[in-house]
């Protein structure tokens, strides 16, 4: 899983995606979350011009299509930029990295139940510096999918 993450994320490889959603999916079937639609994790415009993509656009996108579920993916976005969370020391550090990170416009989470998705939680920092934004703008409960969990 960390091989197929890394060729995703760093190595331009976005054909996985489908397969990795796929693996979602199964786990969405298995274990239902209460979700109306899904929401990934911005990136800051500049480490996306960097890259050319968000990796949690691309799975959200490919596991809407396996679920019938919409993709909000201009509701959320990065405000503050900061270091990789990879490169942060601890879990403290993580939560300041991301704090107030981001932001929600266009109220088009509010009043809806969304899952957020994104590659890899860590610390869970991110994900929880997004659902902060996303139940401030209106979403009624934010559940993160995630496609590994590093400990």
């Amino acid at each position: 899983m960390r091989q197929a993450i890394h060729q995703l994320k760093y190595q331009n490889l976005k054909a996985l995606s489908l397969c990795l959603a796929e693996l979602l999916a199964d786990y969405l079937r298995s274990t239902p979350l209460p979700g109306a639609a899904l929401v990934p994790v911005p990136l800051h415009p500049r480490r996306l011009r960097e890259r050319g993509y968000n990796q949690s656009s691309l799975l959200a996108r490919e596991l809407g299509k396996l679920t019938n579920l919409p993709v909000i993916k201009d509701c959320l976005i990065r405000v503050k930029e900061a270091k990789p969370q990879v490169k942060a020391s601890n879990i403290e550090e993580r939560r300041r990295n991301v704090a107030n990170a981001f932001t929600c416009q266009n109220g088009k989470a509010s009043g809806k139940q969304i899952i957020l998705i994104d590659d890899v939680c860590t610390s869970g920092a991110t994900l929880e510096s997004c659902a902060a934004a996303l139940k401030s703008s209106g979403a009624i409960s934010v559940w993160g999918l995630t496609l590994a969990r590093e400990i």
